[in-house]
């Protein structure tokens, strides 16, 4: 225990002189270990950038792309508590969306929603089955972000607090940032008035704690899947775990698993989407992370817009991020959260084309990259069998 935190009391008070630019090593990110990424593949409508930085001692955050010739998906899963619930929406939220997308025959609103409950669903039944052996599993939840572009029209779903921002091209060649979710956690004073609203009997729905609002004390984001405690009586914490106990019984859920969703077709002003878990935002501005991408080539873009963020998170420690590469998993977390970015550019002459690009699955950090089969997003029947070994490859 105290060697970890010596190292920690070294690092963050080490007389450091501060860079007004990042050396070469900090531009191209070499020596981060905890630093995963691809930097250019391609989907439908044009490139896709994705990187992934680790902070916790187990990698919170999970993400997919699933690209095919007619459609491209995007999931971002930021994780608490553990890393149970992000990889289980990782696992199953894309295959009960093409099971859904099978049986109504196209994407709409309603099957991205559908999709979500039944992957809350499927979390609590996993709770249910395993938590009198493994308690904290009921305390483990995920925001929960998605993109789907499917026939020019552009789907956004989200749970909490991750975020996707689309870059919009004004009318003097400047780049606009267009944030389309919104972030459902108590720091916002419409999140608390909602909650109020809907528990008037509940006193303590929000409270401010150590100068941060949460939900009933304990958690900032307001909707997720998982986080059972705080949303089936069943599964009240035991006293043993102080950290997750509520102050009175559970009368009604305060946690929702419903996502805010939106649509709209694709705009000829339209140039990339970013997708990206809270942890960028928390150095960032939307606009900033915009200018970003459209001024920088598109290969490495995801890479860069971390980097940049760690160097701000660096820069507050008054170190350089050339130092901070080399504090290793866990104590890394007292300086940045697990980041994760997806920035997916849309190239207007492909809008309507049959794209000859590859199906792709990619699963961030683990190097997982396969097949994905959209084949039921372009109107073709599959075997359900074979959806889902193809994306799990």
């Amino acid at each position: 225990m105290f060697s970890w935190l010596a190292r920690l009391v070294a690092i963050c008070w080490r007389p450091v002189r501060l860079y007004a630019r990042m050396s070469k090593d900090d531009e191209d990110g070499t020596g981060d270990a905890l630093l995963w990424y691809r930097d250019l593949d391609r989907h439908h409508l044009g490139e896709f950038s994705i990187a992934i930085v680790q902070a916790n001692e187990i990698l919170e955050d999970h993400s997919q792309v699933e690209t095919g010739s007619y459609a491209t998906f995007v999931g971002v899963y930021d994780g608490h508590g553990g890393p149970e619930a992000s990889r289980f929406v990782c696992d199953h939220l894309f295959l009960h969306l093409m099971r859904l997308a099978r049986e109504n025959g196209t994407i709409s609103e309603d099957v991205l929603r559908n999709a979500f409950s039944a992957t809350e669903e499927g979390f609590l039944t996993l709770v249910r089955r395993t938590w009198q052996i493994k308690p904290l599993i009921a305390a483990m939840g995920s925001c929960c972000l998605v993109g789907v572009v499917w026939r020019g029209t552009l789907y956004v779903a989200n749970l909490g607090d991750s975020r996707a921002v689309v870059g919009c091209l004004g009318r003097s060649n400047n780049i606009v940032a267009e944030q389309l979710t919104s972030d459902h956690n108590a720091s916002m004073e419409e999140v608390r008035q909602e909650l109020r609203s809907l528990h008037p009997n509940d006193s303590h729905i929000v409270v401010l704690k150590h100068g941060v609002w949460r939900v009933k004390g304990i958690i900032q984001v307001s909707r997720s899947i998982g986080d059972a405690y705080l949303k089936k009586p069943e599964f009240v914490m035991d006293p043993s775990f102080p950290r997750f106990r509520l102050s009175e019984p559970l009368q009604k859920p305060v946690l929702t698993a419903d996502p805010s969703i939106y649509s709209r077709p694709i705009r000829p002003q339209d140039k990339f989407i970013i997708f990206a878990s809270d942890g960028l935002w928390e150095h960032m501005t939307n606009q900033e992370a915009a200018e970003i991408v459209y001024n920088y080539p598109r290969a490495g873009i995801a890479k860069r817009l971390i980097r940049t963020a760690l160097s701000e998170a660096a820069k507050k420690r008054e170190m350089r991020y050339d130092d901070l590469k080399k504090v290793e998993k866990g104590i890394r977390r007292f300086f940045h959260d697990d980041i994760t970015v997806v920035v997916i550019f849309i190239d207007h002459e492909l809008l309507g084309k049959n794209a000859s690009v590859p199906a792709l699955s990619v699963r961030g950090f683990i190097d997982t990259v396969g097949p994905s089969d959209f084949s039921v997003l372009e109107g073709t029947a599959v075997d359900a069998s074979s959806t889902i070994n193809s994306a799990r490859v």
